[in-house]
């Protein structure tokens, strides 16, 4: 059974293999919180080359209580969770498609496959299928996402899969629960 370390302060980077991106993030452990600060930079999918800021904070379950997004173009977006599967806006507008979502996956960055990681103790061949809140970088209009992770080496390696099967890839992870190695996406620098 994988169990990770109390969280504490990391700093790290990650370069993006198919468009020459970089996402740069801090993961700073505060009173009853965590909170994820991160830049990224690139062209992923197709989308028009974009500069975004990030903040995820979240509970010390590794649940997402908010995250606020940021472009160098001006747009924006603000989502908060009760971290039981609801979302809202940064209004408070209940947004009931969300429903059922407890993480978040950002485009440009491999530190949202963390969450769900971290989240929950895995031993090697459990399965979780999760909904999750995707956001692209080239809309900025989030979307459910339906995504599987299973663990094929406690502590060390997962495999994600897109649900509806158009996409897999087995993920290294470090003592935190931090991808190092994504194949094809990224891979971390620092």
């Amino acid at each position: 059974m994988t169990s990770f370390p109390p969280p504490r302060p990391i700093t790290a980077r990650w370069r993006s293999l198919d468009c020459g991106g970089l996402d740069h993030a801090v993961i700073a452990p505060e009173e009853g919180r965590i909170v994820v600060r991160g830049t990224i930079v690139g062209a992923r999918g197709g989308a028009a080359p974009y500069g975004v800021y990030y903040r995820l904070d979240l509970d010390e379950a590794w649940r997402v209580r908010e995250l606020a997004l940021g472009t160098a173009d001006g747009r924006g977006l603000h989502l908060l969770s009760d971290g039981a599967g609801h979302w809202a806006n940064g209004t408070g507008e209940h947004l009931p498609h969300f429903d059922g979502c407890h993480d978040v996956d950002l485009a440009g960055t491999a530190l949202t496959n963390t969450l769900p990681i971290r989240r929950r103790p895995w031993e090697a061949g459990m399965r979780s299928e999760l909904k999750m809140v995707y956001v692209p970088f080239d809309s900025f209009e989030p979307v459910v996402d339906l995504q599987i992770y299973t663990c094929v080496e406690a502590g060390r390696r997962f495999l994600y899969e897109a649900a509806d099967r158009s996409f897999s890839a087995e993920l290294s992870i470090d003592a935190d629960g931090l991808v190092t190695d994504y194949p094809s996406l990224f891979e971390r620098v620092l």
